[in-house]
């Protein structure tokens, strides 16, 4: 037999064979195809507020993600900017897929680019302002011309709404000094560098003994929600539903409640950008925001 008619019968072999053996090769093929899909990792930019030093964010924020990398099989990789400022400026460009930030933050990501609240603790957010102890500041009226130390101008409930309060409500002029952390806010006010300083409940609670034990705190700002992880809209649906109950799946097991511990989010649940962010437009605290 030649090569030719060899060749037309293998072709012709090929052309019938039974119809549920070719699909099962496209099932092959098609099972193939996804097992090396699956074995190159989604990677998502993750960015945090640098409230705390890098040190202590990558600290608290590194093993929380690899917790989330294990349960939904995304990688995330941790974006910490050397300043407030400049996590603004990077998440006003979209540039973060997920983030975690302040309230006001959250107004300013939805009008400047969409992002969409995933979670937030259940425990609202208070700003304080803090004095020494043994200080001479009293009231609010004896801040009047003196410093007062913020850790950035948009820090929402330490500085931003703040700031607003004090010169609106309480009618007193002062200087601002931005230091930027919380811990730069205390040692600022203890070593008598500035009369005051804003912060916020939790990092006020986190600071250790020592230093919480030098500090009054003067004043606090009414309630509002607290910081939540947002997503930008170029991330997938799913992909947003299956982060957000990767988080809240945490605070069902030892090991997650530890890591939602350490971000200052023990108590996680659904945000909505609607009731918990949306009235927050309704301050008009626009000509606070400093922007670079």
């Amino acid at each position: 037999m030649s090569f030719a008619s060899r060749n037309k019968g293998s072709l012709m072999a090929r052309h019938h064979q039974p119809r549920h053996l070719l699909a099962a090769w496209g099932l092959v093929l098609g099972w193939l195809a996804s097992s090396a899909t699956a074995q190159t990792p989604v990677k998502y930019s993750f960015a945090v507020v640098p409230q705390y030093s890098a040190i202590e964010l990558h600290k608290d924020w590194a093993p929380l993600l690899a917790r989330l990398s294990r349960d939904t099989g995304f990688t995330f990789e941790l974006k910490i900017a050397t300043s407030i400022p400049l996590f603004e400026a990077s998440f006003l460009k979209g540039e973060p897929d997920f983030a975690y930030m302040n309230p006001y933050h959250a107004v300013m990501a939805k009008k400047a680019q969409a992002y969409a609240p995933l979670l937030r603790d259940s425990k609202p957010l208070l700003g304080v302002l803090v004095v020494r102890k043994d200080g001479p500041y009293k009231t609010l009226k004896d801040l009047d011309g003196q410093k007062i130390a913020f850790p950035a101008p948009n820090a929402f409930g330490a500085s931003l709404y703040m700031r607003a309060l004090l010169t609106e409500n309480a009618a007193i002029h002062f200087d601002s000094n931005y230091v930027k952390t919380h811990s730069n806010v205390y040692r600022h006010v203890i070593r008598k560098e500035a009369a005051a300083g804003g912060t916020v409940n939790a990092a006020l609670n986190d600071e250790v003994p020592e230093v919480r034990e030098q500090l009054h705190i003067l004043y606090q700002t009414p309630a509002v929600a607290s910081h939540p992880v947002v997503a930008h809209p170029r991330i997938a649906g799913p992909v947003q539903k299956a982060v957000t109950q990767a988080f809240l799946a945490l605070a069902q097991d030892d090991e997650g409640r530890a890591l939602l511990k350490e971000i200052r989010t023990p108590t996680p649940i659904a945000a909505s950008y609607r009731t918990d962010y949306q009235p927050l437009e309704k301050l008009r605290i626009e000509k606070y925001v400093v922007t670079e």
